[in-house]
Protein backbone atom coordinates (compact mmCIF):
# COMPACT_ATOMS: atom_id res chain seq x y z
CA UNK A 1 0.00 0.00 0.00
CA UNK A 2 2.86 2.37 0.77
CA UNK A 3 4.38 1.86 -2.68
CA UNK A 4 1.00 2.55 -4.29
CA UNK A 5 0.65 5.68 -2.13
CA UNK A 6 4.07 6.86 -3.33
CA UNK A 7 2.97 6.27 -6.94
CA UNK A 8 -0.18 8.36 -6.49
CA UNK A 9 1.79 11.14 -4.81
CA UNK A 10 4.33 11.21 -7.65
CA UNK A 11 1.62 11.16 -10.32
CA UNK A 12 -0.14 14.12 -8.71
CA UNK A 13 3.10 16.13 -8.78
CA UNK A 14 4.07 15.16 -12.34
CA UNK A 15 2.40 17.32 -15.01
CA UNK A 16 3.90 15.78 -18.14
CA UNK A 17 2.37 12.81 -19.92
CA UNK A 18 5.73 11.14 -20.51
CA UNK A 19 6.62 11.57 -16.85
CA UNK A 20 3.40 9.87 -15.77
CA UNK A 21 4.00 7.03 -18.23
CA UNK A 22 7.48 6.44 -16.85
CA UNK A 23 6.25 6.42 -13.25
CA UNK A 24 3.51 3.86 -13.96
CA UNK A 25 5.79 1.70 -16.12
CA UNK A 26 8.46 1.59 -13.40
CA UNK A 27 5.84 0.68 -10.80
CA UNK A 28 4.44 -2.17 -12.92
CA UNK A 29 7.91 -3.60 -13.58
CA UNK A 30 9.15 -3.37 -9.99
CA UNK A 31 6.04 -4.30 -7.98
CA UNK A 32 5.17 -7.97 -7.43
CA UNK A 33 1.83 -9.63 -8.12
CA UNK A 34 -0.94 -9.12 -7.19
CA UNK A 35 -0.30 -5.55 -6.01
CA UNK A 36 0.66 -4.26 -9.43
CA UNK A 37 -2.45 -5.79 -10.95
CA UNK A 38 -4.72 -4.16 -8.37
CA UNK A 39 -2.96 -0.85 -8.92
CA UNK A 40 -3.58 -1.17 -12.65
CA UNK A 41 -7.22 -1.99 -11.94
CA UNK A 42 -7.49 1.14 -9.81
CA UNK A 43 -5.95 3.33 -12.50
CA UNK A 44 -8.36 1.95 -15.13
CA UNK A 45 -11.48 2.11 -12.90
CA UNK A 46 -11.82 -1.67 -12.94
CA UNK A 47 -12.15 -2.25 -9.22
CA UNK A 48 -15.14 -1.48 -7.01
CA UNK A 49 -16.04 -1.96 -3.36
CA UNK A 50 -19.81 -1.32 -3.16
CA UNK A 51 -19.87 -1.18 0.64
CA UNK A 52 -17.28 1.62 0.84
CA UNK A 53 -18.57 5.09 0.02
CA UNK A 54 -17.53 8.64 0.83
CA UNK A 55 -20.27 8.56 3.48
CA UNK A 56 -18.43 5.69 5.18
CA UNK A 57 -15.39 7.92 5.58
CA UNK A 58 -17.47 10.85 6.83
CA UNK A 59 -19.14 8.56 9.35
CA UNK A 60 -15.77 7.39 10.67
CA UNK A 61 -14.53 10.95 10.99
CA UNK A 62 -17.67 12.04 12.84
CA UNK A 63 -16.73 9.76 15.74
CA UNK A 64 -13.09 10.83 15.85
CA UNK A 65 -12.86 14.53 15.01
CA UNK A 66 -14.78 17.58 16.18
CA UNK A 67 -17.54 18.10 13.60
CA UNK A 68 -16.87 21.83 13.29
CA UNK A 69 -13.16 21.18 12.70
CA UNK A 70 -14.05 18.55 10.12
CA UNK A 71 -16.52 20.79 8.31
CA UNK A 72 -14.16 23.77 8.17
CA UNK A 73 -11.19 21.61 7.15
CA UNK A 74 -13.15 19.78 4.44
CA UNK A 75 -14.43 23.09 3.14
CA UNK A 76 -10.91 24.52 2.99
CA UNK A 77 -9.15 21.47 1.54
CA UNK A 78 -11.94 20.57 -0.91
CA UNK A 79 -11.29 16.81 -0.86
CA UNK A 80 -12.69 14.24 1.57
CA UNK A 81 -9.81 11.76 1.25
CA UNK A 82 -7.12 14.37 1.80
CA UNK A 83 -8.94 15.93 4.76
CA UNK A 84 -9.57 12.57 6.42
CA UNK A 85 -5.99 11.38 5.91
CA UNK A 86 -4.65 14.53 7.58
CA UNK A 87 -7.10 14.55 10.51
CA UNK A 88 -7.18 10.81 11.24
CA UNK A 89 -5.95 10.40 14.84
CA UNK A 90 -2.87 8.26 15.38
CA UNK A 91 -3.86 5.04 17.21
CA UNK A 92 -2.60 4.47 20.73
CA UNK A 93 -0.90 2.17 21.17
CA UNK A 94 0.57 1.70 17.69
CA UNK A 95 -1.01 -1.23 15.80
CA UNK A 96 1.00 -4.46 16.02
CA UNK A 97 0.48 -5.24 12.32
CA UNK A 98 2.64 -3.72 9.57
CA UNK A 99 1.10 -1.56 6.81
CA UNK A 100 -1.15 -3.68 4.57
CA UNK A 101 -0.24 -4.56 1.02
CA UNK A 102 -2.59 -3.56 -1.77
CA UNK A 103 -3.55 -7.21 -2.21
CA UNK A 104 -4.40 -7.47 1.50
CA UNK A 105 -6.56 -4.36 1.25
CA UNK A 106 -8.50 -5.91 -1.64
CA UNK A 107 -9.02 -9.16 0.28
CA UNK A 108 -10.36 -7.30 3.33
CA UNK A 109 -12.56 -4.80 1.50
CA UNK A 110 -13.97 -7.39 -0.90
CA UNK A 111 -15.65 -9.00 2.11
CA UNK A 112 -16.99 -5.71 3.44
CA UNK A 113 -20.71 -5.16 3.95
CA UNK A 114 -22.54 -2.00 4.90
CA UNK A 115 -22.50 -3.24 8.48
CA UNK A 116 -18.83 -4.18 8.87
CA UNK A 117 -17.30 -1.72 6.37
CA UNK A 118 -16.60 1.05 8.93
CA UNK A 119 -14.54 -1.08 11.37
CA UNK A 120 -12.70 -2.83 8.52
CA UNK A 121 -11.75 0.47 6.92
CA UNK A 122 -10.81 1.99 10.27
CA UNK A 123 -8.52 -0.94 11.04
CA UNK A 124 -6.68 -0.42 7.74
CA UNK A 125 -6.40 3.35 8.26
CA UNK A 126 -4.87 2.79 11.70
CA UNK A 127 -2.04 0.79 10.09
CA UNK A 128 -1.07 3.51 7.62
CA UNK A 129 0.61 6.90 7.62
CA UNK A 130 -0.96 10.02 6.09
CA UNK A 131 -0.02 9.30 2.42
CA UNK A 132 -1.13 5.70 2.84
CA UNK A 133 -4.49 6.75 4.26
CA UNK A 134 -5.04 9.12 1.38
CA UNK A 135 -4.26 6.37 -1.14
CA UNK A 136 -6.44 3.86 0.71
CA UNK A 137 -9.49 6.14 0.78
CA UNK A 138 -9.10 7.05 -2.90
CA UNK A 139 -8.69 3.39 -3.82
CA UNK A 140 -11.55 2.14 -1.65
CA UNK A 141 -14.07 4.77 -2.75
CA UNK A 142 -13.11 4.68 -6.46
CA UNK A 143 -12.31 8.39 -6.41
CA UNK A 144 -8.91 8.43 -8.10
CA UNK A 145 -8.67 11.72 -9.99
CA UNK A 146 -5.01 12.10 -10.81
CA UNK A 147 -5.07 12.90 -14.50
CA UNK A 148 -4.70 9.28 -15.62
CA UNK A 149 -7.04 7.84 -18.22
CA UNK A 150 -7.53 4.12 -18.71
CA UNK A 151 -5.84 4.45 -22.11
CA UNK A 152 -2.77 6.11 -20.55
CA UNK A 153 -2.45 3.31 -18.01
CA UNK A 154 -2.55 0.73 -20.80
CA UNK A 155 0.07 2.67 -22.77
CA UNK A 156 2.25 2.60 -19.64
CA UNK A 157 1.73 -1.16 -19.37
CA UNK A 158 2.84 -1.57 -22.99
CA UNK A 159 5.84 0.65 -22.36
CA UNK A 160 6.81 -1.28 -19.24
CA UNK A 161 7.01 -4.61 -21.05
CA UNK A 162 7.82 -3.48 -24.62
CA UNK A 163 4.61 -4.84 -26.14
CA UNK A 164 2.13 -3.23 -28.55
CA UNK A 165 -0.57 -1.17 -26.86
CA UNK A 166 -3.11 -2.36 -29.45
CA UNK A 167 -2.42 -5.94 -28.36
CA UNK A 168 -2.84 -4.90 -24.72
CA UNK A 169 -6.19 -3.30 -25.54
CA UNK A 170 -7.33 -6.37 -27.44
CA UNK A 171 -6.44 -8.89 -24.73
CA UNK A 172 -7.57 -6.64 -21.88
CA UNK A 173 -11.24 -7.52 -22.00
CA UNK A 174 -10.61 -11.23 -21.67
CA UNK A 175 -8.94 -10.68 -18.31
CA UNK A 176 -9.98 -9.86 -14.75
CA UNK A 177 -8.01 -8.01 -12.04
CA UNK A 178 -5.33 -8.53 -10.90
CA UNK A 179 -4.45 -9.52 -14.51
CA UNK A 180 -1.94 -12.24 -13.68
CA UNK A 181 -2.31 -13.84 -17.13
CA UNK A 182 -1.86 -10.49 -18.84
CA UNK A 183 1.35 -9.78 -16.90
CA UNK A 184 2.60 -13.29 -17.66
CA UNK A 185 1.93 -12.78 -21.37
CA UNK A 186 3.68 -9.39 -21.37
CA UNK A 187 6.68 -10.89 -19.59
CA UNK A 188 6.87 -13.65 -22.20
CA UNK A 189 6.09 -16.46 -19.81
CA UNK A 190 2.61 -17.27 -21.13
CA UNK A 191 0.88 -17.27 -24.54
CA UNK A 192 -1.58 -14.57 -25.51
CA UNK A 193 -5.26 -15.31 -24.88
CA UNK A 194 -6.97 -17.09 -27.78
CA UNK A 195 -9.16 -14.53 -29.54
CA UNK A 196 -11.05 -17.28 -31.36
CA UNK A 197 -12.54 -18.48 -28.08
CA UNK A 198 -13.36 -15.22 -26.33
CA UNK A 199 -15.68 -12.46 -27.56
CA UNK A 200 -13.01 -9.83 -27.08
CA UNK A 201 -13.35 -6.09 -27.43
CA UNK A 202 -11.28 -4.41 -30.16
CA UNK A 203 -10.24 -0.79 -29.51
CA UNK A 204 -12.30 1.74 -31.45
CA UNK A 205 -10.94 3.94 -34.21
CA UNK A 206 -11.56 7.58 -33.31
CA UNK A 207 -11.61 10.90 -35.14
CA UNK A 208 -9.85 14.23 -34.77
CA UNK A 209 -11.99 17.40 -34.74
CA UNK A 210 -11.94 19.10 -38.13
CA UNK A 211 -10.27 22.48 -37.78
CA UNK A 212 -8.16 24.01 -40.58
CA UNK A 213 -7.36 20.84 -42.49
CA UNK A 214 -7.52 20.95 -46.28
CA UNK A 215 -9.99 18.17 -47.10
CA UNK A 216 -10.88 16.95 -50.58
CA UNK A 217 -13.93 14.75 -51.06
CA UNK A 218 -11.97 12.92 -53.72
CA UNK A 219 -9.93 11.43 -50.87
CA UNK A 220 -12.53 11.41 -48.09
CA UNK A 221 -16.06 10.08 -47.81
CA UNK A 222 -18.67 11.96 -45.76
CA UNK A 223 -21.06 10.19 -43.40
CA UNK A 224 -23.50 11.44 -40.78
CA UNK A 225 -22.30 11.50 -37.16
CA UNK A 226 -25.24 10.08 -35.23
CA UNK A 227 -26.04 11.12 -31.67
CA UNK A 228 -26.37 7.81 -29.85
CA UNK A 229 -23.65 5.75 -28.20
CA UNK A 230 -20.86 4.11 -30.12
CA UNK A 231 -20.93 0.34 -29.72
CA UNK A 232 -19.12 -2.73 -30.86
CA UNK A 233 -20.91 -6.04 -31.37
CA UNK A 234 -18.81 -9.19 -31.10
CA UNK A 235 -20.13 -12.65 -31.97
CA UNK A 236 -17.69 -15.49 -31.29
CA UNK A 237 -18.36 -19.14 -30.47
CA UNK A 238 -22.13 -18.74 -30.51
CA UNK A 239 -22.06 -15.84 -28.04
CA UNK A 240 -22.71 -12.15 -28.69
CA UNK A 241 -21.62 -9.26 -26.52
CA UNK A 242 -22.24 -5.54 -26.85
CA UNK A 243 -19.49 -3.16 -25.75
CA UNK A 244 -19.54 0.59 -25.25
CA UNK A 245 -16.74 2.83 -26.48
CA UNK A 246 -15.02 2.52 -23.10
CA UNK A 247 -15.06 -1.28 -23.35
CA UNK A 248 -17.85 -1.79 -20.82
CA UNK A 249 -20.20 -4.65 -21.63
CA UNK A 250 -23.78 -3.39 -21.98
CA UNK A 251 -25.42 -6.53 -23.37
CA UNK A 252 -27.89 -6.75 -20.46
CA UNK A 253 -29.17 -3.23 -21.15
CA UNK A 254 -29.84 -4.05 -24.81
CA UNK A 255 -30.83 -7.73 -24.98
CA UNK A 256 -32.62 -7.30 -28.31
CA UNK A 257 -29.32 -6.23 -29.90
CA UNK A 258 -27.23 -8.95 -28.26
CA UNK A 259 -29.77 -11.52 -29.40
CA UNK A 260 -29.93 -10.31 -33.00
CA UNK A 261 -26.38 -10.99 -34.20
CA UNK A 262 -25.76 -14.62 -35.16
CA UNK A 263 -22.91 -14.21 -37.67
CA UNK A 264 -19.27 -14.61 -36.54
CA UNK A 265 -18.37 -10.94 -36.89
CA UNK A 266 -17.28 -7.77 -35.14
CA UNK A 267 -19.36 -4.71 -36.04
CA UNK A 268 -18.80 -1.04 -35.22
CA UNK A 269 -21.84 1.23 -35.15
CA UNK A 270 -24.07 3.70 -33.33
CA UNK A 271 -26.67 2.40 -30.90
CA UNK A 272 -29.95 4.32 -31.27
CA UNK A 273 -33.61 3.86 -30.44
CA UNK A 274 -36.50 4.09 -32.87
CA UNK A 275 -38.35 7.36 -33.22
CA UNK A 276 -39.52 9.75 -35.88
CA UNK A 277 -36.94 10.84 -38.42
CA UNK A 278 -36.64 14.31 -39.89
CA UNK A 279 -39.62 15.02 -42.14
CA UNK A 280 -41.96 12.87 -40.04
CA UNK A 281 -40.81 9.49 -41.30
CA UNK A 282 -41.58 6.85 -38.68
CA UNK A 283 -38.98 4.29 -37.72
CA UNK A 284 -36.00 6.62 -37.82
CA UNK A 285 -33.58 7.41 -35.02
CA UNK A 286 -34.92 9.23 -31.95
CA UNK A 287 -32.95 11.81 -29.99
CA UNK A 288 -30.37 10.89 -27.38
CA UNK A 289 -32.92 11.84 -24.75
CA UNK A 290 -35.01 8.85 -25.81
CA UNK A 291 -31.99 6.55 -25.68
CA UNK A 292 -30.98 7.77 -22.24
CA UNK A 293 -33.82 5.94 -20.49
CA UNK A 294 -32.30 2.64 -21.67
CA UNK A 295 -28.75 3.31 -20.48
CA UNK A 296 -27.35 1.75 -17.31
CA UNK A 297 -30.20 -0.69 -16.74
CA UNK A 298 -29.31 -4.19 -15.61
CA UNK A 299 -32.74 -5.43 -16.63
CA UNK A 300 -35.13 -4.00 -19.20
CA UNK A 301 -38.90 -4.33 -18.91
CA UNK A 302 -41.07 -5.55 -21.78
CA UNK A 303 -42.79 -2.16 -21.81
CA UNK A 304 -39.51 -0.32 -22.27
CA UNK A 305 -38.40 -2.73 -24.98
CA UNK A 306 -41.62 -1.95 -26.81
CA UNK A 307 -41.60 1.81 -26.20
CA UNK A 308 -37.91 2.41 -26.99
CA UNK A 309 -36.69 -0.41 -29.25
CA UNK A 310 -32.97 -0.24 -29.95
CA UNK A 311 -31.14 -0.73 -33.21
CA UNK A 312 -27.59 -0.25 -34.49
CA UNK A 313 -26.68 1.98 -37.40
CA UNK A 314 -23.60 0.12 -38.62
CA UNK A 315 -20.47 2.09 -39.51
CA UNK A 316 -17.77 -0.50 -40.09
CA UNK A 317 -16.92 -4.18 -40.31
CA UNK A 318 -13.80 -5.30 -38.44
CA UNK A 319 -13.97 -9.09 -38.60
CA UNK A 320 -16.30 -11.46 -40.44
CA UNK A 321 -16.31 -15.26 -40.65
CA UNK A 322 -12.87 -15.39 -39.04
CA UNK A 323 -11.28 -12.89 -41.45
CA UNK A 324 -9.72 -9.76 -39.92
CA UNK A 325 -10.44 -6.78 -42.18
CA UNK A 326 -8.91 -4.02 -40.09
CA UNK A 327 -5.81 -3.58 -42.23
CA UNK A 328 -7.87 -3.24 -45.40
CA UNK A 329 -8.77 0.27 -46.65
CA UNK A 330 -12.15 1.77 -45.79
CA UNK A 331 -13.43 1.25 -49.35
CA UNK A 332 -12.90 -2.51 -49.14
CA UNK A 333 -14.35 -2.79 -45.63
CA UNK A 334 -17.37 -0.77 -46.77
CA UNK A 335 -17.96 -3.09 -49.73
CA UNK A 336 -17.79 -6.12 -47.43
CA UNK A 337 -20.16 -4.43 -44.98
CA UNK A 338 -22.69 -3.66 -47.70
CA UNK A 339 -22.52 -7.29 -48.81
CA UNK A 340 -23.09 -8.42 -45.21
CA UNK A 341 -26.16 -6.25 -44.51
CA UNK A 342 -28.70 -8.66 -46.13
CA UNK A 343 -27.59 -11.29 -43.62
CA UNK A 344 -28.46 -9.03 -40.66
CA UNK A 345 -31.87 -8.52 -39.06
CA UNK A 346 -33.28 -5.31 -40.63
CA UNK A 347 -35.26 -4.58 -37.49
CA UNK A 348 -32.03 -4.31 -35.48
CA UNK A 349 -29.42 -3.19 -38.01
CA UNK A 350 -29.23 -0.67 -40.79
CA UNK A 351 -26.36 0.82 -42.76
CA UNK A 352 -25.04 4.31 -42.04
CA UNK A 353 -25.47 6.10 -45.35
CA UNK A 354 -22.79 8.24 -46.94
CA UNK A 355 -23.45 11.87 -47.89
CA UNK A 356 -23.06 12.83 -51.52
CA UNK A 357 -21.63 16.33 -52.05
CA UNK A 358 -19.57 17.88 -54.84
CA UNK A 359 -17.10 19.61 -52.51
CA UNK A 360 -16.63 20.81 -48.94
CA UNK A 361 -18.65 23.98 -49.58
CA UNK A 362 -21.63 21.91 -50.66
CA UNK A 363 -21.12 19.58 -47.69
CA UNK A 364 -21.07 22.59 -45.36
CA UNK A 365 -24.50 23.62 -46.64
CA UNK A 366 -25.87 20.12 -46.12
CA UNK A 367 -24.40 20.02 -42.62
CA UNK A 368 -25.82 23.45 -41.73
CA UNK A 369 -29.31 22.32 -42.72
CA UNK A 370 -29.22 19.10 -40.68
CA UNK A 371 -31.32 19.48 -37.55
CA UNK A 372 -32.53 15.92 -37.22
CA UNK A 373 -32.72 15.15 -33.51
CA UNK A 374 -30.27 12.27 -33.87
CA UNK A 375 -27.66 13.99 -36.06
CA UNK A 376 -24.65 15.41 -34.25
CA UNK A 377 -22.59 16.40 -37.29
CA UNK A 378 -20.56 14.87 -40.10
CA UNK A 379 -17.74 12.32 -40.22
CA UNK A 380 -15.01 12.45 -42.86
CA UNK A 381 -13.16 9.18 -43.43
CA UNK A 382 -10.17 8.72 -45.70
CA UNK A 383 -11.08 6.21 -48.36
CA UNK A 384 -7.76 4.36 -47.91
CA UNK A 385 -7.77 4.37 -44.10
CA UNK A 386 -7.26 1.06 -42.27
CA UNK A 387 -9.15 0.52 -39.02
CA UNK A 388 -6.62 1.43 -36.33
CA UNK A 389 -7.10 2.01 -32.62
CA UNK A 390 -7.26 5.56 -31.32
CA UNK A 391 -6.92 8.82 -33.23
CA UNK A 392 -4.49 8.83 -36.15
CA UNK A 393 -3.76 12.10 -37.90
CA UNK A 394 -5.22 12.45 -41.37
CA UNK A 395 -7.49 9.39 -41.32
CA UNK A 396 -10.83 10.31 -39.73
CA UNK A 397 -12.27 13.71 -38.83
CA UNK A 398 -15.44 14.73 -37.02
CA UNK A 399 -17.18 17.95 -38.02
CA UNK A 400 -19.84 18.72 -35.45
CA UNK A 401 -22.73 21.00 -36.32
CA UNK A 402 -22.72 24.52 -34.89
CA UNK A 403 -24.23 24.75 -31.40
CA UNK A 404 -27.56 26.38 -30.64
CA UNK A 405 -27.52 29.55 -28.54
CA UNK A 406 -29.99 31.06 -26.12
CA UNK A 407 -29.86 33.71 -23.37
CA UNK A 408 -30.57 32.46 -19.85
CA UNK A 409 -30.52 33.97 -16.36
CA UNK A 410 -28.30 32.67 -13.56
CA UNK A 411 -30.45 31.19 -10.77
CA UNK A 412 -28.29 28.92 -8.55
CA UNK A 413 -24.63 28.16 -7.99
CA UNK A 414 -22.65 25.51 -6.18
CA UNK A 415 -18.99 25.20 -5.40
CA UNK A 416 -16.87 22.78 -7.40
CA UNK A 417 -14.43 20.13 -6.22
CA UNK A 418 -10.69 19.67 -6.35
CA UNK A 419 -9.01 22.79 -7.73
CA UNK A 420 -12.39 24.52 -7.89
CA UNK A 421 -13.43 23.72 -4.35
CA UNK A 422 -13.03 27.37 -3.30
CA UNK A 423 -15.04 28.73 -6.23
CA UNK A 424 -18.69 28.73 -7.19
CA UNK A 425 -18.33 27.06 -10.56
CA UNK A 426 -21.48 24.94 -11.13
CA UNK A 427 -24.28 27.13 -12.44
CA UNK A 428 -27.99 26.52 -12.93
CA UNK A 429 -29.79 28.91 -15.28
CA UNK A 430 -33.33 29.42 -16.48
CA UNK A 431 -35.68 31.02 -19.01
CA UNK A 432 -38.82 33.04 -18.37
CA UNK A 433 -42.11 31.16 -18.63
CA UNK A 434 -43.77 34.27 -20.01
CA UNK A 435 -43.40 38.05 -19.89
CA UNK A 436 -41.18 38.93 -16.90
CA UNK A 437 -42.66 42.42 -16.80
CA UNK A 438 -46.08 40.81 -16.28
CA UNK A 439 -44.93 38.63 -13.39
CA UNK A 440 -43.57 35.55 -15.19
CA UNK A 441 -41.15 33.35 -13.28
CA UNK A 442 -37.83 31.81 -14.18
CA UNK A 443 -37.76 28.05 -14.63
CA UNK A 444 -34.47 26.08 -14.69
CA UNK A 445 -33.54 24.73 -18.12
CA UNK A 446 -29.94 23.59 -17.65
CA UNK A 447 -26.76 23.39 -15.64
CA UNK A 448 -23.18 24.03 -16.78
CA UNK A 449 -19.76 24.07 -15.20
CA UNK A 450 -17.45 24.88 -18.10
CA UNK A 451 -17.08 27.27 -21.03
CA UNK A 452 -15.52 30.15 -19.08
CA UNK A 453 -11.95 31.31 -18.52
CA UNK A 454 -10.19 31.43 -15.15
CA UNK A 455 -10.69 35.20 -15.08
CA UNK A 456 -14.40 34.77 -15.79
CA UNK A 457 -14.60 32.12 -13.07
CA UNK A 458 -13.25 34.61 -10.55
CA UNK A 459 -15.83 37.17 -11.68
CA UNK A 460 -18.65 34.63 -11.44
CA UNK A 461 -17.53 33.54 -7.97
CA UNK A 462 -17.57 37.17 -6.77
CA UNK A 463 -20.97 37.72 -8.36
CA UNK A 464 -22.48 34.72 -6.58
CA UNK A 465 -21.06 35.77 -3.20
CA UNK A 466 -22.28 39.35 -3.60
CA UNK A 467 -25.73 38.51 -4.99
CA UNK A 468 -26.79 35.51 -2.86
CA UNK A 469 -30.40 35.82 -1.69
CA UNK A 470 -30.89 32.35 -0.16
CA UNK A 471 -28.89 29.27 0.89
CA UNK A 472 -29.95 25.63 0.54
CA UNK A 473 -27.13 23.54 1.97
CA UNK A 474 -24.24 23.87 -0.50
CA UNK A 475 -26.42 25.67 -3.06
CA UNK A 476 -26.65 29.45 -3.30
CA UNK A 477 -29.62 31.15 -4.92
CA UNK A 478 -28.74 34.44 -6.61
CA UNK A 479 -30.82 37.43 -7.54
CA UNK A 480 -31.98 37.45 -11.13
CA UNK A 481 -29.40 39.87 -12.47
CA UNK A 482 -26.82 38.03 -14.60
CA UNK A 483 -27.42 36.72 -18.11
CA UNK A 484 -25.49 33.88 -19.79
CA UNK A 485 -25.46 33.10 -23.47
CA UNK A 486 -25.67 29.31 -23.29
CA UNK A 487 -24.50 27.02 -26.10
CA UNK A 488 -26.01 23.56 -26.40
CA UNK A 489 -26.30 20.77 -28.95
CA UNK A 490 -30.04 20.13 -28.78
CA UNK A 491 -33.06 20.40 -26.49
CA UNK A 492 -35.78 17.86 -25.78
CA UNK A 493 -39.05 17.65 -23.90
CA UNK A 494 -38.58 16.21 -20.42
CA UNK A 495 -41.07 15.18 -17.76
CA UNK A 496 -38.36 15.28 -15.09
CA UNK A 497 -37.88 19.06 -15.24
CA UNK A 498 -40.33 21.72 -14.13
CA UNK A 499 -39.73 23.65 -17.33
CA UNK A 500 -40.57 20.54 -19.36
CA UNK A 501 -37.29 20.87 -21.27
CA UNK A 502 -33.78 19.42 -21.02
CA UNK A 503 -30.67 20.64 -22.85
CA UNK A 504 -27.98 18.35 -24.25
CA UNK A 505 -24.38 19.40 -23.48
CA UNK A 506 -25.08 22.94 -22.23
CA UNK A 507 -22.05 25.17 -21.66
CA UNK A 508 -21.45 28.85 -20.94
CA UNK A 509 -20.75 30.52 -24.28
CA UNK A 510 -20.29 34.04 -22.90
CA UNK A 511 -21.39 36.30 -20.07
CA UNK A 512 -23.87 38.92 -21.27
CA UNK A 513 -22.86 41.92 -19.16
CA UNK A 514 -24.72 44.09 -21.65
CA UNK A 515 -28.12 42.42 -21.36
CA UNK A 516 -30.66 43.01 -18.56
CA UNK A 517 -32.22 39.89 -17.11
CA UNK A 518 -35.77 40.72 -18.23
CA UNK A 519 -34.57 40.57 -21.85
CA UNK A 520 -33.35 36.97 -21.55
CA UNK A 521 -35.15 34.36 -23.64
CA UNK A 522 -38.47 32.78 -22.83
CA UNK A 523 -39.34 29.09 -22.73
CA UNK A 524 -41.27 29.40 -25.98
CA UNK A 525 -38.02 30.28 -27.77
CA UNK A 526 -36.37 27.18 -26.35
CA UNK A 527 -39.37 24.98 -27.21
CA UNK A 528 -39.11 26.14 -30.80
CA UNK A 529 -35.65 24.53 -30.97
CA UNK A 530 -36.89 21.07 -29.96
CA UNK A 531 -36.13 18.59 -32.74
Amino acid sequence: MQRFAALLDSLLLTPSRNGKLELIADYLRETPDPDRGWALAALTNAVDFPAIKAGTVRGLMAGRVDPVLWSLSRDFVGDTAETASLLWPEPEPAPPQPPPTLGEVVTILSNATRANAPPLLAGLLDRLDTPGRYALIKFATGALRIGISARLAKVAFAQAFAVQVDAVEEYWHGQQPPYSDLFAWAAGTAPAPRTDLLPLFRPFMLAHPLENENISLADYVAEWKWDGIRVQLVHVGGETRVYSRGGDEISASFPEIAGALHIPAVLDGELLVRGTAQGGEAGGAASFNALQQRLGRKAVSKALLADAPAFVRVYDLLIVDGEDLREQPWTQRRARLEALMPRLDPARFDLSQTIHAEDMEALAEIRAGARDAAIEGVMLKHRQSPYVAGRRTGLWYKWKREPLLIDCVLMYAQRGSGKRSSFYSDFTFGCWNGDPDAGAELLPVGKAYFGFTDEELRFLDRHVRQHTVAKYGPVRETDRSLVFEVAFDSVHFSKRHKSGLAMRFPRIHRIRHDKPAHEADRLEALRALVT
